[in-house]
């Protein structure tokens, strides 16, 4: 075991800190609770790294959601025929997964072919006959916005032109062409330019030939205001989020991706089926893309590894060309891709749920300890100072291949790969309880808990404990429910989804001494919370709760004990990192205000602080598109020994220090 987080505190004053949650028993009308807040009682630092997001490339949380490529299929995987059913997925729903080519030809079926020989990128180009051409539809422009793109064309014959236009409707006046003449007979890069007059979610971008026959290679087509072809709307709010760590590039699409595929020109690289998932992966997003975008959204990298259907080899290669000189050969690769300076990437996912009978590559326990072990060498025989995380699951015995086998397997990697890794990842998701909104918003809280004290138990029956314990990232966690309104896994939330976020942010403050860090799963569209429309980003209800927290939150645990949980209500307190202010924390799922007397102990604090509310009328509310319902709304807190919070509402107050400067 490397660098373990030594365990400070007794198991025992760990616990204290789970005083404040929930019993769900209502209390009766006429007794007020009290709070008190020990503020000499002290919990392990949070860990900022609870703040970290997932990302995987799944339906559209990467394509559709942080990159701005607007077009589908744009390298031509699926072959381009008369059959024109692009839509195979979820086709009455706003954002349909493509199953088959979006292209649409103009002309004669026999006027679009396939040619596989010496294809400009995958496994054939389309060859457009001159009078004919092809459109895809179903594009999000935005009146007065600019676009650019590109197309890679290559003559078949002489006298080659393409028109290519942006048509936004069903007149001559609706429509801006960009001509492009003398096509040549070797492949050449053509940019594009258009600004839309109409706003529409069905505009179409159409390329049309005359006078002898055109290939093209590939086609290209973003907003202009794109961030190194990023999207800038979804980029401002991530930058909102602030979040801390993300982890990429999955999830079960990660045991079946070869990180190669995602490197270099990159509209040379090739096409895929999503492994794991619906539609095809672009390789237009890959790992200097990622490390780019964790770059401008300010925040730390962590890479899974795949030890799916991915090797050993493959993997601490993977760490060269991050980490590596350009001495090493994956390093050479990383400078000829114009990065010279290695990026120096410390956290790294081995794997991801190997349990799972669903996932590429899946084995048995005692096969995939071998492996792990196997895997987490050869990284670290390229770069000793990687923080590896091993693929935990308390709880779960799979004995599908092995019928004998009796251990977790959590226990399994404990026992077999202590040695190999630093951190030991977990994962949950909760369904909608539609019993009660207390119910509902309790489930995250619930999970964080178990996890949390199994892994104290697991822990101290396997002695490691004692050397400091095995820190536990849960590097997913989320609700995940139907129906997917914004594209595969893409389901709404509403205010009780955020209100049982905060609750489970308060379960992992409690865990500190164990929990170091958490990703929310996944941070765009799928289960997530940000949304897109196609022209459009905003935050989903759960965002705010995130969003919040981290903004202004503590990170130093205080004591919480009362008799608040009775009325249903959850409290968490922490002083903030330079002791200057106190911050509490009161999520109240009721459909009711609530109040209760606040005592402080070990502590002077001023009377007057400020407060921090999402709050709304009913668990349904949700944001949309144009229409952000719930919000957080800061006004000024004085002290008058009670606090009185709103009903269906998150709080957050701050209060400072009477002797803070």
């Amino acid at each position: 075991m490397k660098n373990r987080v030594p365990l400070s505190l007794a198991v025992g004053l760990a616990l204290a800190f789970c005083i404040a949650a929930p019993t769900g028993v209502p209390a009766a009308e006429d007794v007020t609770p009290t709070v008190t807040l020990d503020a000499a009682r002290t919990g392990e630092p949070i860990n900022p790294f609870l703040y970290g997001q997932f990302i995987e490339h799944l339906g559209r949380c990467i394509y559709g959601g942080i990159w701005a490529e607007m077009l589908e299929d744009r390298k031509f995987y699926f072959p381009v025929t008369a059959d024109y059913r692009p839509y195979r997925s979820l086709q009455d729903a706003p954002f349909p997964v493509v199953g088959a080519s979006p292209w649409e030809i103009l002309g004669p079926a026999d006027s679009v072919q396939m040619i596989a020989e010496d294809s400009f990128v995958g496994s054939h180009t389309p060859r457009i006959a001159a009078g004919s051409g092809i459109r895809q539809r179903d594009l999000g422009v935005v009146a007065g916005r600019q676009y650019e793109g590109y197309v890679w064309l290559r003559a078949d014959g002489p006298d080659a032109t393409v028109a290519v236009s942006l048509v936004w409707g069903d007149g001559e006046q609706d429509r801006q062409t960009v001509q492009i003449q003398g096509v040549g007979e070797g492949y050449r890069k053509h940019p594009v330019r258009f600004t839309a007059d109409t706003s529409t979610d069905h505009a179409i971008l159409e390329f049309r030939v005359s006078g002898g026959p055109v290939l093209i290679g590939t086609a290209s087509l973003m907003p202009a205001d794109n961030v190194r072809g990023m999207r800038a709307d979804t980029l401002a709010l991530l930058k909102q989020l602030d979040a801390t760590m993300y982890r990429w590039p999955g999830g079960n699409f990660v045991s079946g991706y070869d990180w190669r595929d995602g490197i270099g020109d990159r509209d040379r690289r090739p096409p895929r089926k999503n492994p794991a998932w619906t539609g095809v992966e672009h390789n237009d997003f890959g790992l200097d893309e990622f490390l780019d975008f964790c770059r401008e959204v300010k925040t730390e990298p962590m890479i899974a590894v795949n030890t799916g259907f991915g090797d050993a080899y493959s993997a601490a290669q993977q760490v060269e060309y991050c980490n590596g000189s350009g001495e090493t050969l994956g390093g050479s690769w990383r400078v000829k891709n114009g990065h010279a300076e290695p990026y120096g990437v410390r956290y790294w996912c081995v794997g991801n749920e190997m349990w799972g009978p669903w996932q590429l590559g899946f084995m048995q326990l005692k096969h995939y300890t071998l492996k792990h072990n196997q895997v987490a060498e050869a990284m670290w025989q390229v770069d000793r100072s990687l923080q590896l995380l091993g693929s935990g699951a308390l709880g779960t015995i799979n004995r599908q291949h092995d019928p004998n086998e009796k251990r977790t397997w959590s226990e399994g990697m404990l026992r077999e790969c202590a040695e190999h890794l630093n951190l030991i990842a977990e994962h949950f998701y909760r369904s909608k309880n539609r019993d009660s909104v207390l119910a509902h918003v309790n489930q995250l809280a619930d999970s964080v808990r178990e996890k949390a004290e199994g892994h104290r138990r697991l822990q101290s029956e396997l002695g490691l404990l004692d050397k400091g314990p095995v820190p536990v990232a849960m590097t997913e966690w989320n609700y995940w429910y139907q129906p997917y309104v914004y594209g595969e896994l893409g389901c709404s939330y509403d205010l009780a989804d955020a209100l049982g976020v905060a609750v489970g942010l308060h379960e992992y403050f409690r865990h500190s001494d164990i929990i170091q860090m958490a990703h929310y799963a996944q941070t765009v569209n799928v289960i997530g919370c940000i949304k897109t429309t196609k022209t459009a980003a905003f935050f989903d209800a759960t965002a705010l709760p995130l969003l919040l927290y981290r903004r202004h939150f503590g990170s130093i645990p205080v004591a919480v004990d009362g008799d608040h949980g009775l009325a249903g209500l959850n409290v968490s307190a922490a002083w903030t990192n330079d002791r200057k202010a106190l911050t509490i924390g009161i999520v109240n799922p009721n459909q009711e205000a609530k109040a209760f007397e606040l005592k402080v102990a070990g502590a002077e604090l001023a009377a007057e602080g400020k407060s921090w509310v999402i709050a709304g009328d009913d668990p349904a509310l949700r944001n949309e598109a144009g229409n952000e319902r719930l919000k957080i709304a800061e006004q000024i807190f004085r002290r008058d020994g009670r606090i009185q919070v709103p009903p269906l509402s998150v709080t957050v107050v701050r209060l400072p220090a009477a002797n803070a400067p």
